[in-house]
Order: C-alpha cells, then structure tokens, then sequence
C-alpha cells in the first residue's frame, strides 16, 4: 500500500505542479508528500521531480514514470470495481455553466449528496477554459462543442435552441420571415470566453447549417447578460429554449423564424484521461446524465 500512496502522491505532484497543491488535494500534510517522494526516489534509484523555491517540473525520468503510474492505478481501480460496489468518498471538484448549474443541477443536487454520504464537492461556476490538470479540477459541465481533445468528452444532453427578440425590438424593426431578411436586423453579440470572438448566428436549412452575422452594437460575455439584453430589445439572440420558456409564454420574448431553427446545443461532461475511472466522476457524471435525460 505504500508503493500505491507513493504513486498517488507523485500523480497529483506532477498534474498540480506543486507540493502543497497536491498535499491540499489530498488532505495530507506537506511534509508527509515531500518524504513520500524522497522515499520514491530512492527506492526507483533517479530523479522525478526538478524542485525550484518557484516551480516543479517532470524530469525526462519522471515524465515516463508518471504515465505508468496513471495505467497501474487504473487498471487497480477498474479492478477493484468489478468485484465490489465501490463506495465513493473524498472531495470532488468541478466546475459548471452557471445557468446549467442553477437549473439543472443546484436544485436537486441534495439527491445526489443523500446517496453518497462520503462524498463532499467543491464547486466553481463559469464558462471559461479551465485547465483541468494545472487548477485541480476533477471534471466541467460545459454546453458547445467540446474544444480541448487532451480530454474526454462525455455528451450527456442535445438542448433545443430558438432564435428570439423582445416585444419592443419588434415594434421597432419588426420580424424577418426569411433568412434574406436578417440584413436588415440587429442581434446581440455573444463573446466567447476561450476565444474572445463572437459567435455567428446559426440557422439550419434542410441539411445545411448556415452561419450569419448580423448587424450589431452590443456584445456580452455572460449567458444571464445575454439574455437580458434580448429582453431590454438591443437585439435577436440563440439560447436554449429551457432558459426562456417563461418569458415566451408570457410574450416578453417571440420566436423568430422556426422554420429555420439553430443547431441543437450540445451539453458535456469533460475530464482529465487520469481521472478516466475515479469512482467520484463516474457517479456524478452519470448522475448528471439522468438529470439531463429528457431535457430540452
């Protein structure tokens, strides 16, 4: 077992980049890593870790180690699994889309705590790119399509997207009824965070998806600022239909060409390949999946 805690200790070391990092992930004290890995050191005969008062990096040794370590405890836990209920427990952090978090996973979230009493999380909200590895997140709740291929992608939900404007944009520029017509109208920007570029507009035609830019002069990085700024008549937007439903049935905000709708929004639960069979991901990922089971 110690071989195993040494081999766990060095992994999160060499992801987090940092000796109190790691002992802070792993709710041990700092000195208890730095003899670990003296211990493993010695007993392997080289080097793993070039330590700086600044930094700490792989050695040419320690980059090809870790990646052994990584297969080994997998394939121990994936064994360990098949023969027993592996019972979750420790710290998961993750990081999800704020509107995804509040209406999808905030609010039952209690469930998911009830069945795994071991379990504590940490949780972030934002739509950034998170460097998963370097910050120590355990996985993301993202909507779009997944940008980053070091990571493992599972798409758990196809969310309806609508394109829409307020009452008062209309009375002021009134509907288009064809796709021609939208040169003649106004959308809200929407600046995505890991590129810094707006998105286009996206309308589907037959097989065809067909990007348009539109006229603007507001832009947002926010999905709450995004929608509000449709409701206060500065432009069209694209969001999800489950953001909007009470304000189109009460008419605040109208449907605009459905005939011509925006690709669906594919919603994802990404993570580190390390932490590929960790039985906390896994049994929040598939929980995330039966709360988005049905969604729209």
């Amino acid at each position: 077992m110690d071989r195993f805690q040494e081999m766990q200790v060095f992994i999160r070391i060499a992801e987090r980049r940092s000796f109190s990092a790691a002992a802070e992930d792993l709710a041990i004290p700092r000195a208890t890593v730095s003899n670990l890995v003296q211990r493993l050191e010695q007993r392997l005969g080289t080097r793993l870790l070039e330590r700086t008062t600044r930094q700490v990096r792989l050695t040419l040794d320690g980059e090809a180690y870790v990646q052994r370590c990584i297969r080994l405890l997998a394939d121990l836990e994936e064994a360990d699994s098949a023969f027993r209920d592996a019972r979750p427990q420790g710290l998961l952090r993750v990081n999800l889309q704020g509107t995804l978090a509040r209406h999808f996973v905030l609010p039952e979230l209690g469930s998911f705590l009830a069945m795994y009493p071991d379990l504590r999380l940490q949780i972030g909200d934002d739509d950034r790119l998170v460097d998963l590895v370097k910050e120590g997140v355990d996985c993301v709740l993202r909507a779009g399509t997944p940008q980053d291929s070091s990571l493992i992608a599972r798409p758990i939900a196809r969310l309806e997207q609508l394109t829409v404007a307020s009452r008062a944009y209309l009375a002021t520029h009134g509907a288009p009824h064809t796709l021609a017509e939208l040169a003649q109208h106004f959308a809200v920007d929407y600046i995505a965070r890991p590129t810094g570029r707006a998105l286009s507009l996206e309308f589907s035609r037959g097989k065809e998806v067909l990007e348009i830019a539109l006229q603007t002069r507001v832009a947002v990085t926010g999905a709450d600022l995004y929608a509000s700024a449709a409701l206060a008549g500065l432009g069209m937007v694209q969001v999800p239909r489950y953001r909007i439903e009470a304000e189109i049935a009460s008419g605040e905000l109208q449907i605009l060409l459905p005939d011509h709708p925006p690709p669906p929004l594919q919603i994802s639960v990404l993570y580190p390949h390390s932490r590929q069979l960790s039985p906390r991901v896994r049994v929040f990922t598939q929980w995330l999946a039966e709360r988005f089971a049905g969604a729209r």
